[in-house]
């Protein structure tokens, strides 16, 4: 039998087969789709959802309870209230398997706006970022079409925070 001379790289490349070879093995067949949701999963989705959907109407009425104390902010919240109303009908609107919710909830209370422009931005900006991270931490537990979902709207509201703060 010959002798090998074991190497670094030899060692290395051999861990480096051998863990593939581990990883191959724990691959499942997945040609039969994902498992079935269980009830108790498919409530908790649609807890998160109804929560997302409040949580960003409650963000409209903060954009339009802005716009209507500044309305000099006009151009540069309007897209984005647009925006934040398109996220919320997102999250309104029924799930491809749940059922859709009986009535709408009802429109959450204005809250209250800082007299200077530059606060009320910052106060939008402070509002968009913490429920993008809120959205972000929903995703361990969201579904895949959910977390989709949720990711994007919470990419979309850290832009919105950039935009608010930015000069101009």
């Amino acid at each position: 039998m010959p002798k090998v001379a074991l190497t670094r790289r030899t060692t290395l490349l051999a861990g480096a087969a051998l863990g593939g070879a581990a990883l191959l093995a724990g691959c499942a067949d997945d040609s039969a789709g994902p498992a079935p949701e269980s009830a108790e999963q498919s409530a908790a989705a649609q807890r998160t959802r109804a929560r997302a959907a409040r949580d960003s109407r409650a963000l409209l009425a903060r954009y339009d309870a802005t716009l209507a104390a500044h309305p000099g902010l006009g151009a540069r919240l309007r897209p984005l209230r647009t925006e934040v109303a398109r996220h919320a009908e997102a999250f309104t609107a029924p799930a491809p398997s749940a059922s859709p919710s009986p009535g709408r909830a009802p429109a959450p209370v204005a809250p209250r706006v800082p007299a200077g422009e530059q606060a009320a931005r910052t106060a939008l900006a402070d509002a968009e970022r913490t429920l993008a991270d809120a959205r972000t931490t929903a995703l361990r537990t969201a579904p895949p079409e959910l977390a989709r979902l949720l990711a994007s709207v919470a990419a979309a509201g850290a832009a919105h925070a950039y935009l608010l703060t930015a000069p101009g």
